[in-house]
């Protein structure tokens, strides 16, 4: 016996994701980190209850460079948990205090790749993994880019960052194929693509 199908909504207004704010019973640090804190809460959800532990984050920024010849800048980097070196758009953490998210990408993309950039516009901002984390990570448009006056010293697994210079068209077909799977770098490529065709 096949199971009902869930209800589809034939609500045509705007799609948009819903707030939504459950009694939380208990809220606890279960594990303190060096860079992230894992909290562990009780709450009370429907007629009953139920228990979630999650990374608490601090938010985050990512850049998507475009040159004049519409070529995007990748960054190449170790990752300790996939044990990958991924290709990914220059990024950081919102872990200043005070600090907006455009003045974050701007320290950012001088911070990993020594450049800058005279215009700039926000290009979407993204939960990255909502059954996780509380990650949301705001990414900008970046264009009018030319060298930074210093280049900045990288430690730890930034110290062998690889950069490239890559078509966008040539980035796309490389996540569809599935030859670069990092989730930022995807969005901003692909919302890049649909800024690109908005504007004829």
């Amino acid at each position: 016996m096949s199971k009902p199908m869930p209800e589809i909504s034939s609500d045509a207004g705007e799609l948009r994701d819903e707030p939504f704010e459950p009694e939380v019973l208990q809220s606890d640090l279960a594990f303190e980190g060096a860079v992230w804190n894992v909290r562990d809460d009780r709450v009370r959800y429907g007629d009953g209850e139920i228990r979630r532990q999650y990374v608490e984050h601090t938010g985050a920024v990512a850049i998507l460079a475009l040159d004049d010849d519409g070529r995007v800048l990748l960054i190449q980097q170790y990752r300790h948990p996939i044990r990958h070196r991924d290709w990914e758009l220059p990024a950081g953490l919102l872990d200043v205090d005070g600090e907006e998210p455009l003045t974050a990408a701007k320290r950012e993309l001088a911070e990993e790749a020594d450049l800058v950039a005279a215009d700039w516009e926000p290009l979407v901002s993204s939960w990255t993994t909502p059954g996780g984390n509380d990650e949301v990570i705001h990414i900008f448009l970046a264009t009018g880019i030319s060298a930074a006056p210093s280049a900045h010293a990288r430690e730890d697994e930034e110290a062998d960052i690889r950069i490239e210079w890559r078509a966008l068209d040539e980035v796309i077909a490389a996540v569809l194929d599935g030859r670069m799977r990092n989730g930022i770098l995807t969005i901003g490529v692909l919302a890049t693509a649909q800024r690109l065709r908005d504007r004829g």
